[in-house]
């Protein structure tokens, strides 16, 4: 976990604090993710009570179990957080409302294997997990909600 971070989205009208923002980047080619990311989602996980926000944010319950939120003014996406299910509470904010990454590393990406065919993450240090194996691993996401 780092010291405070600072960040805002595209526009500035969101704006971001966080105490301890974790220092690994996670990424997601599932269905849900693809279609909100424009591509493919990251996230960096931050404890709810260590984030401050202001500002316009609008969100969407995507699923069952989980929202995304982003700046009314530009669109940018600010967050993905369960608010359902076994995972309730927990957080990923977009790398991008912080100057490099927040200062962290991309370290897994799951649905690997639903990756889009013109483009492939590698990198000795980023685990690959499939659909099937992240499935397993997370049995609730089967509630009516897999992509």
């Amino acid at each position: 976990m780092s010291p405070s971070k600072q960040g805002h989205c595209l526009c500035g009208a969101v704006q971001v604090q966080v105490d301890g923002l974790a220092d690994e980047i996670s990424a997601c080619f599932c269905d849900l993710c693809m279609r909100f990311g424009g591509g493919l989602q990251m996230g960096i996980e931050a404890k709810p009570d260590t984030v401050r926000i202001t500002g316009p944010v609008k969100s969407h319950r995507s699923s069952a179990l989980a929202e995304r939120a982003w700046c009314d003014d530009c669109g940018s996406p600010i967050w993905f957080r369960y608010v359902a299910g076994r995972d309730h509470g927990y957080l990923e904010l977009s790398p991008g409302l912080f100057s490099n990454a927040g200062d962290a590393r991309l370290t897994r990406v799951v649905y690997a294997d639903r990756h889009p065919d013109g483009y492939w993450i590698e990198g000795h240090s980023v685990a690959h997990v499939s659909q099937r194996d992240y499935e397993a691993e997370n049995p609730h996401l089967n509630d009516g909600v897999a992509p």
